[in-house]
């Protein structure tokens, strides 16, 4: 070979591997770079930027169509059911259309109102609209969670605590059912969501509301872990007094449809585990011991209510075991994240009790036409739960103890908590009702009441 050709090869093997070794650098570098570019996890305190956990996100997911189930069809075959035939249609199409007009009301206002950092007594409008949310589409999955649901995306989030906020007006519909405007519960409800169920959510629930157990400058950390003064005594309260304010049915009868009644309660118990195990926002062991608390404190409170019913009247009834599960199922709410199995069955005999006890003595005592128990029910049940919860609260499960763990304080903090939502929610609402009143009126008149909500305000009969 001659000395010209030679010297000429090793020149290109040289210049081959010195190519070779700078493409490998260049690769191992870039496979560098994008391991550094991986987003980091959500949660503690990386809140942008990051990529939301996937098993919170699943189960998050399906808590949400598992509580708006609760809505509809849930409330509205429980609640429709119990009217008499002429007025099923206006019952379940009251559920329909607050679901569909909190829905508005929450992405445009209310969510900002109660879930975004403000003052004590009420969130920013930061989210007014939506606005500044980051997709998690088309951008690698990253996001910006809302502290107060760390591992998930922002719009989870939302939609979960707008499945709350369009159940909690819902309710209070049992209390007037049968003789309210269609009119004037649209504009009810519709300012009662603005100015009692956001700003009291905010109080309990937000990130610096003055009752909200995870703020540490609260007045006093009050103890709800899914709703049980949020939604439940809110709604209950609200619902007492619309009925005060309309004034009494002229006519009464029994449920039309028990089946109704009883598809409804069934799957209101099945929409729960979303509502109170949801509630931990995580798919991790508060939320699994919030679905088995859920499940005994219902059937428990079911049973006693039975057995009550059985004792004093001769008879167990389909509607009373019903209204016996949904009480278990409003008083445990409160609780379900802070209490244990013991708890759990007190929490249940006591709102199989006292709940029963709401829905007849205290209704006859006082004599308002609360039409479907929803004073009875929730907010009787609620106040059960949320002073139990002080009570039965186990340090070990939700990260506060109770009275029986020694800190006696927690039993007085849930007092205080229950007494202010209580007031301010009676007191507010009266304002709206009255306001409602001399601008669209609240009742209908007699002739419709007679005749049927059904066929005078949406021309439609159940046949």
């Amino acid at each position: 070979m001659e000395p010209g050709t030679y010297a000429r090869q090793r020149l290109v093997s040289f210049v081959a591997a010195l190519l070779g070794t700078t493409l490998l650098c260049l690769a191992f570098g870039d496979i560098a770079l994008a391991q550094d570019a991986v987003p980091p996890a959500c949660g503690g305190k990386i809140l942008e930027k990051c990529t939301p956990n996937s098993g919170d996100t699943a189960w998050m997911l399906t808590s949400v169509a598992l509580v708006l189930m609760m809505t509809i069809p849930g409330l509205g075959l429980f609640y429709g059911g119990m009217v008499r035939k002429k007025n099923v249609g206006d019952t379940v199409m009251t559920s329909f259309a607050v679901t569909c007009l909190v829905t508005i009301l929450f992405a445009l206002l209310t969510y900002s109102m109660a879930f975004r950092a403000g003052t004590p007594f009420v969130g920013g409008l930061d989210r007014m609209f939506l606005r500044d949310i980051l997709s998690d589409i088309g951008k690698g999955g990253i996001g910006n969670p809302n502290p107060l649901a760390a591992t998930i995306p922002e719009s989870v989030y939302i939609c979960f605590q707008m499945t709350f906020a369009i159940i909690t007006p819902a309710l209070i519909a049992g209390a007037f059912a049968e003789r309210m405007k269609f009119s004037a519960m649209l504009w009810f409800i519709g300012l009662w969501a603005i100015f009692v169920y956001a700003p009291i959510a905010h109080w309990v629930w937000g990130p610096d509301g003055f009752l909200a157990s995870g703020n540490d400058a609260a007045w006093v950390k009050v103890l709800d872990f899914a709703g049980g003064t949020v939604v439940h005594i809110n709604a209950g309260v609200a619902g007492l007094m619309c009925a005060i304010m309309l004034g009494k049915r002229s006519e009464t009868g029994p449920a039309h449809n028990v089946v109704l009644t009883f598809i409804g309660a069934a799957l209101l118990w099945v929409g729960w585990f979303g509502f109170n195990a949801g509630s931990a926002v995580t798919a991790g062991m508060q939320a699994g011991m919030a679905m088995l608390v859920t499940q005994i404190a219902t059937a428990v409170a079911a049973f006693t209510w039975m057995l009550v019913e059985w004792s004093l009247k001769g008879k167990p009834t389909v509607i009373g075991i019903c209204s016996g599960a949904v009480a278990g199922l409003v008083a445990i709410t409160p609780a379900s994240g802070f209490v244990g199995p013991i708890g759990a069955f007190a929490i249940g005999i006591g709102a199989g009790v006292f709940c029963y006890w709401g829905c007849t003595g205290l209704k006859r005592m006082f004599s308002y036409d609360d039409a479907l128990d929803c004073f009875g029910v929730h907010a009787i049940g609620g106040i059960v739960g949320a002073l139990l919860t002080g009570v039965f609260a186990v340090e070990q499960y939700g990260g506060t103890a109770g009275v029986l763990e020694g800190n006696v304080g927690q039993f007085f903090n849930q007092c205080i908590g229950v007494a202010i939502v209580f007031v301010y929610d009676a007191v507010a609402s009266l304002i709206i009702l009255f306001v409602v009143k001399k601008v669209v009126g609240l009742r209908v008149t007699q002739d419709i009441e007679r005749d049927g909500l059904d066929l005078a305000l949406h021309g439609e009969m159940v046949q």
